[in-house]
């Protein structure tokens, strides 16, 4: 088959291309006046084509936790969204994957359920470190640590010898070990049930000397670690800082921390940890986005069933449900800043895809899977939580106006009809 655009987004831009697909496979990109013949073919003109994104931050929770979110609702959320790839978080499943047995069940979980293709990432918790290998050795992209309680009681946190001790084992064999950075010593419970009291238990200092410990037992060990979900600008300049020195250490945020803000907050289903900031702190983080600081933006897709989101913001369940609606979320905002869909692609796809370990994902290229997106990106549409694909109707973007339309998403050549999962299960470094 053949799809042609005129707005092509690849690695060096925007460019008028003929995409031939054989095999599921990209085998050739040509002029878009001189597409190959081909038994099937689609002309979307002017409408970009964008690779399928690659979101490597999503909790599914199943097993254990289905009714919270699941393989097969999750899945169909991504390819309505024009995710191509998702990397699954250790936590909120039962059991955690920090076993290679418990990374079987949750394959077996997965199986023959996925609408897009899938990945995992294991869990370093106390007590497990004789497991990293293992995990790294069955293909996990790497290994998900929390410095902080967590909010599930089987996947605790990790203190300072703990960490250096997994950062350490994981440098032995090349791993990467990913963080939620928050130093427990510097949050408090909430004063009271307002949002303002949540967002004040939880300061941008504790994000901060957090990141420090990382970078610096990073440095101290020659490990690669990754910063999940940063939300505070105080993370920036040490993160920069990090990088000119060389220590191997990257970062991520996500569509709630660079397009809402605390002044907008109304009701549980903006709760998220870290939490949403103010606008100032916000307009940090594209700043950050643009300089190279923070690599790239995903989901934390972090479902719950919507009687957890108590309207008490000291007790609420905090996750944000946004994997369908995070390209128009931040197609959005990108666009009124100045930014571009090439732009966009890095953060979303490319960069995702080359922290996870994925070959083959994240670019349209010759040789790479034929993981393709048609997106009309002046549509504006309504969001609808009753109209997403994810199982519980809660989202802090009901209601919201956006821009960008998903019109068609290609599963390695493929198009996604959500009722036959063609999902693959993917191990880090193969095609």
């Amino acid at each position: 088959m053949v799809v042609r655009s005129r707005r092509t987004v690849t690695p060096e831009g925007e460019r008028p291309l003929a995409v031939a697909v054989r095999g599921g496979v990209i085998a050739a990109l040509r002029p878009y006046d001189e597409p190959p013949a081909a038994e099937e073919s689609a002309d979307l003109g002017d409408l970009p084509l964008l690779p399928g994104l690659v979101d490597s931050h999503v909790h599914v929770n199943e097993p254990g936790r289905t009714h919270w979110e699941g393989f097969a609702t999750a899945t169909r959320a991504a390819a309505a969204g024009g995710v191509t790839t998702i990397v699954d978080m250790p936590l909120n499943s039962l059991p955690p994957t920090v076993d290679v047995a418990a990374l079987d069940v949750k394959r077996k979980a997965a199986e023959g359920r996925c609408h897009v293709d899938v990945a995992f990432w294991g869990g370093a918790i106390p007590g497990n470190l004789a497991d990293l290998r293992p995990l790294h050795e069955a293909g996990v992209a790497g290994v998900k640590c929390f410095l902080s309680p967590s909010g599930v009681d089987e996947f605790p946190a990790l203190d300072r010898d703990g960490l250096r001790a997994a950062l350490a084992e994981v440098a032995t064999f090349d791993g990467l070990l990913i963080a939620h950075a928050e130093d427990p010593a510097l949050l408090s419970e909430p004063g009271g049930p307002a949002y303002g009291d949540f967002l004040g238990s939880r300061p941008q200092e504790a994000e901060r000397r957090a990141v420090e410990q990382v970078i610096e037992l990073a440095a101290e060990t020659g490990a690669r670690a990754h910063i999940v979900h940063v939300s505070a600008a105080a993370c920036v300049e040490p993160l920069r800082a990090a990088r000119t020195a060389g220590v191997r250490v990257t970062a991520e945020t996500c569509p709630h921390y660079l397009t809402l803000a605390a002044e907008q907050v109304t009701g549980p289903a903006y709760k998220c940890c870290p939490p949403i900031r103010e606008a100032a702190n916000r307009d940090a983080l594209w700043r950050a986005l643009a300089d190279g600081v923070l690599m790239g933006i995903v989901s934390d897709h972090s479902p719950s069933t919507p009687d957890l989101k108590v309207p008490d913001f000291a007790a609420a369940w905090g996750g944000i449900s946004s994997l369908q609606v995070g390209l128009p979320v931040v197609w959005t905002a990108a666009r009124a800043r100045g930014h571009g869909l090439a732009d966009v692609a890095r953060w979303m796809a490319e960069g995702p895809a080359r922290l996870a370990g994925l070959p083959g994902k994240g670019a349209i290229r010759e040789g790479d899977d034929a993981d393709l997106v048609a997106f009309d990106p002046d549509a504006e549409f309504t969001v609808d939580v009753a109209e997403l694909h994810h199982r519980n109707p809660v989202s802090p973007y009901h209601g919201a106006r956006l821009a960008g339309v998903v019109r068609t998403t290609w599963l390695r050549g493929t198009p996604v009809d959500f009722a036959t999962p063609r999902g693959r299960l993917l191990t880090r470094g193969a095609r």
